[in-house]
C-alpha cells in the first residue's frame, strides 16, 4: 500500500478555513448558544457533521427543486423520488395496499367506460338501435 503523502489541503488550518464555510457547520453554529460556537476543535466539527450531515437517502432519481415567488413572499418547492429502500410499518403497507387497490379499481373503472363507449360507436356504425327514437348523440358528436 502507498503511504499517504500529505498535501497542501490536508493542512489544519485549510481544513479549519474549509469547515467554517460549510453549510451544516454554519447551521449547526447558528443554533448553539454564543458560549459554545467557538467551543469546538475542527477535528469535532468533522466529526459532528460526518455523523450528522451526511444522508444516505440524499441521492434521487428524481431531485427537482426550485423557488418561486407569490405576491411579496418568495417559497420554494422540492420534488424527490426514487427507489424506496426502507421497510414498511404495517400502517404503511396497509395504506399502500389500499392505494394500488384504488389505483386499480380506476384503471379498470376507465376502461371499462372507454370499452362501452367504443362499443356504443360501434353499434351505431352498423346502424343498430336498440332503443328506437333514443341517442346518447356520441355517434353524431363522433362524426361530426
Amino acid at each position: 500500500m502507498l503511504a499517504h503523502e500529505p498535501t497542501p489541503d490536508d493542512s489544519p488550518v485549510h481544513q479549519a478555513s474549509a469547515l467554517d464555510q460549510d453549510p451544516f457547520v454554519v447551521g449547526l453554529k447558528q443554533r448553539l448558544p454564543a458560549e459554545l460556537q467557538e467551543s469546538f476543535t475542527p477535528q469535532q466539527l468533522a466529526a459532528l457533521r460526518n455523523a450528522f450531515a451526511t444522508r444516505s437517502w440524499a441521492r434521487h432519481k428524481l431531485d427537482w427543486r426550485g423557488t418561486f415567488s407569490l405576491w411579496s413572499n418568495q417559497y420554494y418547492f422540492v420534488l424527490v423520488g426514487g427507489r424506496n429502500k426502507r421497510s414498511l410499518s404495517r400502517a404503511q403497507r396497509s395504506v399502500s395496499l389500499a392505494a394500488k387497490a384504488g389505483a386499480v379499481t380506476i384503471f379498470l373503472f376507465f376502461s371499462l367506460l372507454v370499452g362501452l363507449v367504443a362499443l356504443y360507436l360501434l353499434k351505431s356504425a352498423l346502424g343498430i338501435n336498440l332503443l328506437p327514437n333514443y341517442s346518447l348523440g356520441l355517434w353524431d358528436w363522433f362524426k361530426g
